[in-house]
């Protein structure tokens, strides 16, 4: 089991790494540079793919930690965790892409504005959860309060989707979901290589994720182990 465990996490990586390879080519290679934008408008195949992974990631920290809470299953509660600690590295490539790209279309890098305001509480929400479980002493309780920031956290990412719809800004319109209207809809090669971005983010993703949770694994029998060896008493019991 253990060989195929590996087999399957070595595909993961592979396939994250050809996916990764053929998106970069056709961000900066296949696809046409944009006539208003310019190449500045390449940024928006990170931001928009960054994005949709860190929104969809919190999410899942939440889903996680509602599993935990019916189950009482420490493995719901690292799989939380791991996916937050990757989540925070694509909120903060989705905020940093974002201000490259709307400094020299905006001529500024930062505004007020609702969709960017969402999007940095979005951040801190990753922040705050992860600052929580690292000062708060291990245990049930701090397993318990960090699901329901996870859970409080999730609340934010329908609010980010919608926000430049709710709220007239200078965020571009929305291009992909369900609520993208049709005028807004991109041309067929950068649609083609915004959906093959996501795919291969979200393939990015997963495989720090897997590799994030083997290491919180290993964390777990470390801190078992040394558990045992300063309380064989309680081990032997």
């Amino acid at each position: 089991m253990g060989f195929l465990k590996i087999r399957a996490q070595t595909a993961l990586h592979v396939a994250t790494l050809v996916a990764m390879a053929f998106a970069l080519w056709m961000m900066f290679v296949w696809v046409p540079t944009d006539i208003n934008q310019g190449v500045v408008q390449r940024i928006l195949y990170i931001h928009v793919p960054v994005a949709w992974v860190s929104m969809v990631a919190i999410v899942g920290v939440a889903v996680a930690s509602v599993m935990y809470l019916i189950t009482k299953r420490e493995n719901w509660d690292r799989l939380a965790a791991s996916m937050a600690e990757v989540g925070v590295v694509f909120g903060a490539i989705m905020l940093i892409s974002g201000m490259v790209w709307a400094k020299p279309v905006w001529e500024v890098w930062w505004t007020g504005e609702a969709k960017l305001t969402t999007a940095l509480i979005l951040f801190f929400i990753y922040v705050a959860y992860l600052m929580f479980r690292a000062y708060f002493p291990p245990g049930d309780q701090r397993m318990r309060l960090s699901a329901i920031i996870a859970i409080i956290g999730a609340i934010d990412t329908p609010i980010i989707y919608y926000a430049s719809v709710l709220w007239q800004e200078a965020h571009p319109p929305l291009i992909v979901g369900p609520i993208a209207e049709e005028e807004n809809l991109v041309a067929a090669q950068i649609g083609l290589t915004l959906l093959v971005s996501v795919i291969a983010f979200s393939f990015l993703f997963f495989s720090l994720l897997v590799t994030r949770l083997s290491l919180a694994k290993i964390e777990h029998d470390h801190e078992v182990l040394k558990y045992r060896i300063i309380n064989p008493e309680m081990s032997a019991s």
